[in-house]
C-alpha cells in the first residue's frame, strides 16, 4: 500500500478557503520558514480513501481475538464509551471550583469506595494514570512510611516471573531489587524468600514483597497465608501488583489475604480501554496505617449540612504529594464506574469465573501444570526439536487471522507463548483459536517451511529484524 508521500502531487489539495477579510500578520522574519514544510499533498478523495484502507489493516479487539497474556485485553462495552462522552463530564474543566463539580467528585468518591470494597482495603487514590504509574505511587507510599519510622529499609523482592515494571518501579523509586526464585511448582519458593529475608537483614533491611497473584505464570500463590506471615514478621510489608486481578475478581480481597498495599488497573480489570499507548488509569489501594502517605489532593466528603458536599483537600502533611496533575484521567475513572455498577457484585465475580480456563497441555508443553487460572502459559520446546521457534507460531497465528499471544514472557518458561483469553470472548473464538493452534502443531511436523516464512497473508511480511535493528531507518526522505 503507497504511504501518503508516494500519492502525493504538486498542487493538489483537499480544501478550498475563502480570501481572507483581514489584513495579514506581520511576522517578523527571523520567525519565518526558510522553506515551505514537506507535507503530502492530496485531493479530499485521496486523503478519505488512504485513512479509510489503513484503518481496514488495523487489528483492533472488534475485530478479532487478543490473547495477549499479562495483558487483559478484553472487549470493553460501548456504552461505558457513550456515559464517558455525556457533556456533563466533558465539559468540566479541571480548574473550575469545587462547588460546581460535585457530581463528578461523588462518582471519584464512590468509585474509591467501591475499589477499597472489592481489595479489601481502607482507602484509595485514583491519581495514578497506569498500572507502572500506580507501582511507583505505592513505592514512594512505602519509603515514605519507612522513612517516618527511621527505618532503612532499602531492598524490594521480586518474584522471577514478575512483571518487568516491578524492578524498574522499585529502580525508580530508590530501592533496590531482588529476585526470589519460583519452585518447581512456578511458585514463590518459600525457602528462598526466608533465606533472602534473613541474609538481607543484618545489612538493610527489606521494605517489601511485590507479589502478582496469580503470577505471570496464571498460577494462584496456595501458599499466600505463609507468605504474608514470613513477610509480617520481618517487618515488610506485602504489595500486590494488581495487574492480574481480573483472575478472582468479586471472589477473593487481598485484604483478606494479608497484603497491605495494591493497585489496580482500571484499563485493564474495570473495562476501559487497553493498548495504543493509552489513555490509562490506575489506583492504589491501602491499609488504614498507609492511608496518611497517599497522594494529594484526596477527595473528602463534608457533613451534610455544610456544603459542598464534596471537596479535594491538601491537608496531609505526610502525604508523598502529587504523582500527577488534577486527580488522574477522569474519563478512564468514568468508564471504571459504569462498568462496577452495570455489573454489580455479581457480576464481577462472574468475570473472574468467566475468565479462568484450561490449557492446550495435549499437544503444547505446559511447563507448569498448576489449576490455570485467567492465562497459562505454553511452552514451544516440544515444537523447536522440529525447528520451529515460538517466533514462526506467532508469526502463523497472523495467517489464521488472530493476534498472537506474548511470547517470551516470562522468562522462566523457554519458547513462552502467554495465552489470556479474558472473560468476554465466546465459546466459539476459544474453540477457533484452539484449533488453529492445534493445526500450527500439524503443521510443524508436516510443512514446517510454511511456518518459517510465516505470515503470508498481511499487508506486511516478516521482516528481517537483524537487519532491521542494524540499519534502523525512520525517516522516508533521503
Amino acid at each position: 500500500m503507497n504511504l501518503s508521500f508516494e500519492l502525493s502531487r504538486p498542487g493538489r489539495k483537499a480544501y478550498t478557503l475563502p480570501n481572507p477579510d483581514v489584513s495579514k500578520a506581520d511576522i517578523p522574519n527571523e520567525y519565518l520558514r526558510e522553506t515551505l514544510p514537506r507535507l503530502p499533498e492530496l485531493s479530499e478523495s485521496l486523503v478519505m480513501r488512504h485513512f479509510v484502507n489503513l484503518s481496514t489493516l488495523n487489528y483492533h479487539i472488534e475485530r478479532g481475538f487478543y490473547p495477549l497474556g499479562s495483558c487483559t485485553m478484553k472487549y470493553n462495552p460501548k456504552v461505558n464509551e457513550s456515559i464517558a462522552r455525556l457533556p456533563g463530564f466533558t465539559e468540566l474543566h479541571p480548574l473550575q471550583p469545587e462547588a460546581t463539580a460535585q457530581g463528578a467528585l461523588e462518582l471519584l468518591c464512590e468509585l474509591e469506595n467501591y475499589l477499597a470494597e472489592i481489595g479489601g482495603m481502607d482507602s484509595v487514590s485514583l491519581q495514578p494514570v497506569a498500572g507502572a504509574h500506580s507501582e511507583l505511587t505505592s513505592l514512594l507510599i512505602i519509603r515514605e512510611y519507612f522513612d517516618k519510622k527511621k527505618e532503612k529499609r532499602n531492598k524490594i523482592l521480586i518474584p522471577d516471573s514478575a512483571h518487568g515494571t516491578n524492578p524498574a518501579s522499585s529502580r525508580l523509586s530508590g530501592f533496590e531489587p531482588i529476585e526470589v526464585k519460583s519452585d518447581s511448582k512456578g511458585l514463590v519458593d518459600l525457602e528462598c524468600l526466608n533465606k533472602l529475608i534473613g541474609e538481607v537483614r543484618p545489612q538493610s533491611d527489606v521494605a517489601c514483597l511485590m507479589l502478582t497473584v496469580p503470577n505471570t505464570l496464571g498460577l494462584f500463590e496456595e501458599r499466600i497465608d505463609e507468605i504474608a506471615k514470613i513477610v509480617h514478621k520481618n517487618g515488610a510489608l506485602l504489595y500486590l501488583d494488581g495487574a492480574n486481578l481480573n483472575a478472582f475478581l468479586g471472589i477473593a480481597k487481598p485484604g483478606a489475604m494479608g497484603f497491605d498495599i495494591m493497585h489496580f488497573n482500571l484499563h485493564k480489570t474495570f473495562g476501559t480501554p487497553h493498548g495504543t499507548g493509552g489513555p490509562g488509569g490506575g489506583g492504589v489501594g491501602v491499609k488504614e496505617f498507609l492511608a496518611p502517605f497517599l497522594p494529594v489532593p484526596r477527595i473528602i466528603k463534608n457533613a451534610v449540612d455544610k456544603p459542598p458536599r464534596f471537596g479535594l483537600s491538601y491537608d496531609f502533611p505526610d502525604s508523598i504529594g502529587r504523582v500527577h496533575s488534577f486527580y488522574g484521567n477522569f474519563g478512564v475513572c468514568v468508564k471504571a464506574y459504569a462498568y462496577i455498577r452495570m455489573l454489580g457484585s455479581c457480576g464481577l465475580r462472574r468475570v473472574a469465573e468467566n475468565a479462568i480456563i484450561n490449557a492446550l497441555k495435549e499437544h503444547y508443553d505446559l511447563p507448569y501444570p498448576g489449576p490455570c487460572m485467567h492465562e497459562f502459559v505454553l511452552s514451544g520446546d516440544r515444537q523447536k526439536k522440529e525447528g520451529i521457534r515460538t517466533l514462526d507460531i506467532a508469526k502463523r497465528l497472523l495467517d489464521y487471522g488472530f493476534h498472537p499471544p506474548t511470547i517470551y514472557f516470562p522468562l522462566i518458561v523457554h519458547e513462552a507463548l502467554m495465552i489470556e483469553p479474558t472473560e468476554t470472548e465466546s465459546r466459539e473464538t476459544l474453540d477457533s483459536f484452539r484449533d488453529a493452534m492445534l493445526k500450527i502443531n500439524e503443521e510443524a511436523k508436516s510443512n514446517p517451511d510454511i511456518l518459517r516464512d510465516a505470515p503470508h497473508n498481511t499487508p506486511v511480511r516478516r521482516l528481517n529484524e537483524a537487519k532491521a535493528a542494524r540499519e534502523l531507518d525512520v525517516n522516508f526522505y533521503k
